[in-house]
């Protein structure tokens, strides 16, 4: 087989011009393909993007909720443990005062330590600045009986699962007998 070169004489000048013109095509083409990748695929691109960013920003905030839940369920279940202790803490702390049972109990130990009560004053219940969602409820009471009497009538009140707080104490002596009259001012706190 003979291959024969043309010569670039011999093409016809309009097949010329056209081989002459291929870089310039294949330019434009590529210039329009560019242009249609910035114009349409580019905003589309950038919007995938976004949406990952999006997506990521959303895995990391549902793992920080499950590990937000998962901890909480953890705290439960450490707060199972102590449930002993925590009802300890919300009968010395009770959501309601509960006069009528504060007074039942405060006449119960005394009779019970060997003194009588003689008088409950009225009772004043203020807020603390300190902590405003407990009320302080103060009162006094009148106790007549023996010094040792009111001693364990003391301890009883320090052992009660309730937070009561003796904020004074005066007594007067006996004159003909061994009975003193006590007189305290008593602090009890609830929410």
């Amino acid at each position: 087989m003979n291959f024969q070169f043309i010569s670039m004489n011999k093409i016809s000048p309009s097949l010329n011009n056209l081989l002459n013109s291929i870089p310039i095509i294949i330019a434009a083409c590529l210039f329009i393909v560019l242009s249609f990748s910035a114009v349409f695929l580019y905003p589309r691109y950038q919007n995938l993007n976004e949406l990952r960013r999006s997506l990521k920003i959303s895995e990391e905030e549902v793992q920080r909720q499950e590990d937000y839940f998962s901890n909480l369920s953890q705290i439960g279940t450490d707060l199972e443990q102590y449930k002993e202790e925590l009802a300890k803490i919300s009968s010395s702390l009770p959501d309601d005062p509960s006069l009528p049972s504060l007074f039942s109990f405060l006449q119960k130990a005394s009779s019970q330590s060997g003194l009588v009560l003689r008088g409950i004053s009225p009772f004043t219940i203020s807020s603390s600045e300190e902590f405003p969602n407990i009320k302080a409820i103060q009162f006094s009471l009148e106790l007549v009986g023996p010094y040792s009497s009111f001693k364990n009538f003391i301890s009883t009140l320090e052992n009660s699962s309730r937070i009561i707080e003796v904020e004074n104490i005066s007594f007067s002596s006996p004159k003909e007998s061994s009975l003193f009259t006590f007189s305290l001012r008593i602090k009890v706190y609830s929410y």
